[in-house]
């Protein structure tokens, strides 16, 4: 990756939120980048920190009591670089990204939709924001952007209210709002968890289409390595607030390093593995209020070793493009290795 291919870095991004009597570190030291015109999956279990670094991206941490406390959100612009992270979220340059330049697909549209306005309204809300058009000029590009999306009959729709239409299609119009103003890069968080399959499917393939057609770049959050597999470039696979392993979408699946994402594709079914037994991750996260000094992963991890119990291990290349947070993956991890053997 060259410094013109790259789009969005997030370099040591970390997010404190603080509630009584303790500070929660939801984002503890994130650090990934985004190509142009590439699908970067974020992965990770509930509670991880994906769409916390993703609401961090946009300005819309709910502050108080969420805060950055640290790191840059490098964005790469025409004009050169923008840190995002001091950016003031209400502030007019943000404004003018958020929305515009960077959007954002939030994963329940029924809670993200305001229920006494149309869809087309919204559209255009967000149109007439960035984009200098009339009432009758935005209303044009909103029924464009349904028709885009898959919606039939998008002169009808546009004047339509969220609850007169299903999940799916809720869903599409979203994604309209999203792309309505062209961004460069647009944000999806977990876009089709409340839908059916048959409809998840026909989501992930519009979006890889407009992917396409607009030359935007995806950042896509999920816990799903199916749909990682099907729409992703890149992947970056988060645990309790931190990047473990980050990737190539081939090397993630057929060379994982890190020991969780290696339990990952041990739990998931195969068809060329039929016969074989799932392995599941053993314990749960632990509350991120109360994180281990070390390697957040340690108490589960089968190959965890004496120091993975008090430091945190660094994001460190384990081949070209390849890069894990282990310390399995240190060049002196001969003389710290001291495996807990029989330790549940």
């Amino acid at each position: 990756m060259t410094s013109a291919d790259v789009l969005l870095e997030v370099r040591d991004l970390e997010v404190h939120f603080a509630v009584p009597g303790v500070t929660v570190r939801a984002v503890d030291g994130v650090t990934y980048a985004i190509d142009s015109e590439r699908t970067l999956g974020v992965v990770g279990e509930s509670g991880c920190g994906k769409t916390v670094t993703a609401l961090a991206i946009m300005g819309l941490i709910p502050s108080p009591p969420g805060r950055i406390v640290g790191g840059q959100i490098l964005y790469h612009r025409d004009g050169g670089i923008v840190d995002l992270a001091q950016l003031p979220p209400r502030g007019q340059e943000m404004r003018a990204i958020r929305g515009n330049e960077i959007a954002m697909i939030f994963q329940e549209p029924m809670t993200s939709l305001n229920p006494v306005l149309t869809i087309g309204f919204q559209i255009m809300e967000s149109i007439t924001l960035h984009q200098r058009m009339t009432k009758r000029e935005a209303k044009r590009q909103a029924v464009e952007m349904l028709r885009a999306v898959g919606i039939p009959l998008p002169e009808e729709r546009v004047d339509e209210f969220p609850h007169q239409m299903s999940g799916g299609m809720r869903q599409r119009a979203m994604i309209a709002m999203a792309l309505s103003c062209n961004p460069v890069l647009l944000i999806a968080d977990e876009p089709t968890t409340a839908l059916d399959v048959t409809i998840q499917a026909q989501v992930l393939e519009l979006m890889n289409n407009l992917r396409r057609d607009f030359h935007a770049a995806i950042q896509f959050i999920t816990h799903d390595l199916g749909v990682v597999a099907g729409m992703a470039d890149d992947v970056a696979v988060m645990y309790l607030g931190r990047i473990v392993e980050a990737a190539t979408v081939r090397d993630i699946f057929h060379s994982p390093k890190h020991p969780y994402t290696q339990g990952l594709m041990k739990s998931i079914p195969s068809l060329t593995r039929s016969k074989e037994r799932l392995v599941p991750i053993e314990g749960i996260v632990p509350d991120p209020s109360d994180a281990p000094p070390g390697c957040g992963f340690e108490p589960r991890c089968p190959e965890r070793m004496s120091i993975c119990r008090t430091t945190p291990p660094p994001l460190v290349a384990t081949a070209p493009g390849h890069d894990a947070a282990c310390w399995l993956y240190q060049p002196d991890v001969h003389l710290v290795r001291r495996t807990l053997r029989g330790w549940k």
